[in-house]
């Protein structure tokens, strides 16, 4: 997959949520990777004075902008879990500001030459366009048992919530069956992922 003909490689990180993969992307930029995070700037477009706000307060209604004037992430969230149809309206609204501010970063990153710019993706599977943009893919995977219980721990959301946000993502085989690496996050201390993921670096060159 990686081309030899630049030294600039672009590499997708994805893996459900509660896998690990924030940690392992953090541990990479550690190494010298530039790291873009899809689902921050997600946040900052529905954020307070972020450029999807005016268009989700006009399609939603101010029930779904909170009293700060950012999107109500819990809200919307219960919202697009139970209708797929407002599911896909605010993906229409939120990917392409994504994908702008995405891309500028990377551009960015390639000018200031680093080497290797990994974009930090949680739905990288679920989406057509990624594959064909990047040069790699590193899938973090583990049992969904583990998912619910990290994520519990981290946010106190209740057990079914966090299965319907599993259920709701590509299956495992799924991320699996697009991975040029695989992290299984089971049973690993820190700094056994801090191992893998500068194995993972050092053949990018890092």
């Amino acid at each position: 997959m990686t081309s030899s003909a630049t030294p600039f490689k672009r590499v997708g990180l994805t893996g459900g949520i509660g896998s690990g993969k924030s940690t392992v992307g953090a541990m990479l930029r550690d190494c010298g990777a530039a790291l873009i995070d899809a689902d921050q700037i997600a946040r900052s477009v529905t954020a307070v004075g972020g450029a999807a706000i005016p268009i989700i307060r006009a399609q939603f209604g101010d029930a779904f902008i909170d009293a700060d004037g950012a999107m109500d992430r819990a809200k919307m969230r219960e919202l697009v879990f139970k209708d797929a149809t407002k599911k896909h309206l605010l993906e229409t609204i939120v990917h392409p500001l994504v994908s702008q501010n995405t891309w500028a970063a990377a551009d960015a990153a390639r000018q200031s030459g680093s080497p290797v710019v990994v974009f930090d993706v949680p739905l990288l599977v679920e989406s057509r366009r990624w594959p064909t943009q990047l040069d790699a893919v590193i899938v973090v995977d583990c049992r969904p048992e583990t998912q619910i219980s990290r994520v519990q721990q981290r946010s106190g959301l209740a057990p079914e919530v966090i299965e319907s946000i599993i259920a709701s993502q590509a299956s495992r085989s799924a991320r699996r069956a697009v991975a040029d690496w695989v992290i299984y996050n089971e049973g690993l201390t820190l700094l056994d992922l801090q191992t893998k993921a500068r194995e993972i670096a050092i053949q990018f060159g890092l």
